[in-house]
């Protein structure tokens, strides 16, 4: 019976996994993104895909990562589930893990997350909140691995809002060890509590000038300006973030070898120039298609039973 499963994790943030378990995850998502993984860990086992927010890239991923793993992905919008019209995420959780091995969700408030994760006795996997977005900085990680080697002793830029994206940057350089050098406007700085413990870890500096970020800098990243529910805010952080383009001047700036990330999808001409984005430097087509593996890893492990 599909109730009576065994101890369980879940992945909300990045410190879930320890570094050194970060670390196998890594090198199994690399196994099989090289086509060296051929195993089916998930056969006989379904995944509840839960979105609040929509996606592309995040939900095909998830989907086409479950089947190649031998599994069934069930996809439930707030059509499709009871969360849109009051039900409590707890009665939701409590009535999916009789139905499933595990879920994702992707949504607004990460204490929703957090409340399916305490009441769901199956694997949460956190596809993003407006906290943190976990799977899409480790498909990150392995795009920096699979181009420039080791994390450890990078240096990463961001540029620009301190967001979700932002928020897992900095626990990850802390978390695996990296530099992490962000420059955000005032007003717009990440979530007091991760930029706290970043600060701390000495692996993570604040600045406001996007240059000096920048300088030297093995990796370029950013984000649109305005996320999803923040559209209101448009011409606000049109002016807020004029000076944070990441163009051709600023990635010259960085080191010869550098490489540009964004999770995509990409604005051109507002944060990132189409100079950039479709030039040498960026490697974004890799980083999307590492969510598929690293996603498959995270499954893997925790739905699957693979060893880390």
């Amino acid at each position: 019976m599909p109730h009576n499963h065994p101890p369980h994790r879940d992945f909300l943030n990045i410190a879930d996994f320890s570094p050194a378990e970060t670390f196998a995850l890594l090198n199994l998502a690399e196994r099989m993104r090289t086509g060296a993984y051929d195993r089916k860990p998930l056969a006989g086992k379904a995944l509840a895909m839960i979105f609040m927010k929509s996606s592309t890239r995040t939900r095909v991923s998830f989907e086409v990562g479950v089947t190649q793993l031998g599994g069934t992905a069930h996809f439930l919008s707030p059509r499709d589930v009871q969360l849109g019209r009051g039900e409590p995420i707890a009665d939701t959780a409590r009535v999916l893990d009789r139905y499933v091995h595990g879920i994702m969700i992707r949504t607004f408030a990460h204490a929703d997350v957090e409340t399916l994760a305490e009441y769901a006795k199956v694997p949460i996997i956190n596809g993003l909140t407006d906290l943190s977005h976990p799977c899409q900085i480790l498909a990150d990680v392995l795009t920096i691995q699979q181009h420039l080697g080791d994390v450890r002793g990078k240096t990463v830029a961001w540029i620009g809002d301190g967001n979700n994206m932002a928020n897992s940057w900095i626990e990850a350089a802390a978390h695996l060890g990296f530099t992490l050098k962000l420059a955000c406007p005032e007003g717009y700085d990440p979530d007091d509590t991760f930029l706290r413990a970043g600060l701390s870890s000495g692996m993570v500096l604040l600045l406001r000038d996007p240059r000096e970020a920048a300088a030297g800098a093995d990796v370029v990243t950013t984000d649109v300006w305005a996320s999803m529910g923040q559209e209101e805010e448009q011409a606000k952080r049109a002016l807020a973030f004029a000076l944070y383009q990441v163009d051709a001047p600023l990635m010259a700036l960085a080191a010869p070898q550098a490489i540009f990330l964004h999770c995509l999808p990409a604005h051109r001409g507002e944060e990132v120039t189409a100079e950039v984005l479709d030039g040498p430097q960026s490697v974004v087509w890799d980083e999307a298609e590492n969510r598929l593996h690293i996603q498959k890893a995270i499954m893997a492990a925790l739905m699957g039973n693979e060893a880390l």
